[in-house]
């Protein structure tokens, strides 16, 4: 049996006026994980949030708090993303020197580790960091702005760090223009974990953010081929799932 599509709503594109009952409203949603997007103004042309904000809104939710670094260099403010709440912390593949020496740092922690990789980084940048992850995020947008449309040339990327993946248990996500139209062609390639950030907080309420939600898991669901239906044993046991 597969792993179970997880779906991690991006809190970038949140009411930030609301942002705790935003929270409280895509938790009671069916969110499975909450993503935090943390921008720098360096690393990416855009600033959102730091860590004193994830701190503040850890109380709404108990669900995984899936923390994305788009910040260069990472290594100072693992710690203080760590303290704040994060369960899982990704850095960027192209944010510093030495990526091993950061995912020891993260694991050291007691933190889920993952690695994120801009369109136009090669899956080779993972090669010789696999055993030392728990997440891959494929970026298919350019990061620093939620909105963009979707990088059509990412579902290969995608298939190809699947087949990199292999027997490990690490979960593959994918961040950037995920809708209920292309969910099923990227869990086809090979996603388990897909963050949506416009596509999840359309609406007002928390009704209509459960809609979304369902829509965006039933069609990930129903674009999984038959590669993906490997047993547990061969695939290891789904992680991080509260």
């Amino acid at each position: 049996m597969s792993k179970e599509i997880i779906i991690a709503p991006s809190i970038l594109a949140a009411d930030f006026a609301r942002l705790g009952e935003e929270i409280a409203a895509i938790d009671a949603a069916g969110a499975d994980w909450i993503h935090c997007d943390v921008m720098d103004g360096h690393f990416v042309p855009n600033i959102s949030f730091g860590a004193d904000i994830i701190k503040a809104v850890r109380p709404m939710t108990k669900k995984i708090f899936d923390v994305h670094l788009m910040i260069a260099p990472a290594d100072a403010y693992l710690e203080a993303f760590a303290k704040a709440g994060a369960d899982v912390i990704t850095i960027h593949a192209e944010a510093g020197p030495h990526l091993d020496r950061s995912l020891q740092a993260i694991r050291a922690l007691g933190k889920k580790a993952g690695v994120s990789l801009c369109p136009s980084t090669p899956e080779s940048a993972l090669e010789y960091v696999l055993d030392r992850l728990d997440l891959v995020l494929v970026m298919t947008v350019n990061p620093g702005f939620g909105g963009q449309s979707f990088i059509g040339s990412q579902l290969e990327k995608i298939a190809r760090i699947r087949n990199m993946i292999g027997g490990r248990p690490i979960r593959l996500e994918v961040d950037g223009g995920v809708t209920r139209d292309n969910a099923a062609a990227i869990a086809a390639a090979g996603a388990d974990t897909l963050v949506a950030g416009s596509a999840v907080f359309r609406g007002k309420s928390s009704a209509d953010y459960a809609a979304n939600i369902a829509a965006i898991r039933v069609a990930a669901e129903a674009g999984r081929v038959p590669k993906q239906h490997d047993s547990s044993a061969q695939r290891g046991e789904p992680v991080l799932v509260r």
